[in-house]
């Protein structure tokens, strides 16, 4: 993907961006006749963080391969490194086109609340001021999804938490779906994180539970858009499929293209970046991209007094990929199998870019 060219302003602390370039497809200039427009730039992320936690042994939680006496040797010191890696990428994504990064990120694979203050804490992100949705899920590994936000830009006045049962399986326990309702640089948002049911079995097998998680998160959406068929609903997550599979396309209703879209479909800016090889993980020497972020058309079209969608970012930097091994050119990771690798995380992170006009 060719980077996008801007120039970054500074004025009352908040970061204009001027945009000199067309952007492809979407039919964005940053000059209206003779003047220059400005516009605020905001970045909505999600990153799986791969087995995100602590030294003690839970009760009643599968975490006992992360403690110090587990078969990961998972120590204090090891604990703090991949604390600090993680800090590191949040606090570099999407940093070119805000300096404050992220205004909302998504995150997977946290043990409990307690390693997330951990990592918001770190001296490359303490200045940024997050702050932690975080909801406990019945997952039998005991991670969760959760979402980081700047208060500067992101503003939650409703959050709730939301369980996929799954009535043929009785015991059955997943990541619960976060849902978010919050001001998001003056315009109202709903933000639904997700991390759908693995591919454990084979992703034939396995299908069932996904379009099952893609139909709660579209029974979520659903309920906002009866209200206000108008809001601006973004879906994020690792979602354990593609673009292309029925979870996104008949469940979730994701289109790939924002002219093919009907009354309360998704736009899916990954279908065209799964379309040209880009993925978010490789496994077998395949790259797929199953962390995504789609949203509804009220955050498409060409009138910037709102938030309007601009790009979609792999956020893909040569730190983070493996450059040796068996595994060269995968995600550089923190473990392979039980060694230690002191990488990052299997997953690379996704972002959107989000634009206003500032008046």
């Amino acid at each position: 993907m060719s980077p996008l060219r801007i120039t970054i302003m500074k004025t009352n602390l908040k970061f204009l961006i001027v945009f000199l370039l067309l952007t492809a497809g979407l039919g964005f200039s940053g000059h209206s006749q003779n003047s220059k427009k400005e516009y605020v730039a905001t970045l909505v992320g999600f990153y799986n963080l791969e087995n995100l936690f602590d030294t003690v042994n839970t009760p009643g939680v599968k975490d006992e391969e992360f403690t110090p006496d587990g078969p990961k040797l998972w120590t204090g010191e090891r604990y703090r490194h991949k604390i600090d890696h993680m800090a590191k990428v949040i606090s570099q994504m999407g940093t070119e086109i805000n300096p404050d990064g992220m205004a909302v990120l998504g995150i997977s694979e946290v043990e409990n609340e307690g390693v997330i203050k951990d990592l918001i804490s770190q001296p490359l992100l303490k200045d940024r001021n997050y702050k932690i949705i975080h909801y406990d899920s019945p997952d039998r590994r005991g991670i969760d999804v959760a979402m980081l936000y700047n208060p500067k830009y992101f503003k939650p006045y409703k959050t709730s938490s939301h369980r996929l049962y799954i009535e043929k399986l009785k015991d059955f326990r997943t990541r619960d779906q976060l849902l978010v309702d919050g001001v998001l640089i003056g315009d109202t948002v709903h933000i639904i994180v997700n991390h759908w049911p693995s591919r454990y079995g084979g992703e034939k097998r396995s299908r069932w539970l996904r379009n099952a998680a893609a139909d709660l998160s579209r029974k979520i959406a659903d309920s906002i858009l009866n209200i206000n068929p108008n809001a601006r609903i973004i879906m994020m997550g690792d979602l354990n499929d593609n673009p292309t599979n029925e979870s996104m396309i008949k469940h979730m209703k994701a289109v790939g293209k924002a002219d093919k879209l009907k009354k309360g479909d998704f736009y899916n800016p990954m279908w065209s970046l799964n379309k040209k090889g880009i993925g978010s993980l490789a496994w077998h020497d395949t790259w797929s991209l199953f962390d995504q972020i789609v949203m509804t058309r009220s955050l498409l079209g060409k009138d910037y007094t709102h938030l309007k969608y601009l790009k979609a970012v792999v956020y893909r930097k040569p730190f983070l990929i493996n450059k040796e091994g068996r595994y060269r050119g995968y995600p550089f990771r923190t473990f392979t199998g039980n060694t230690f690798q002191g990488g990052y995380s299997d997953h690379l992170p996704v972002f959107v870019v989000l634009v206003k006009e500032v008046r």
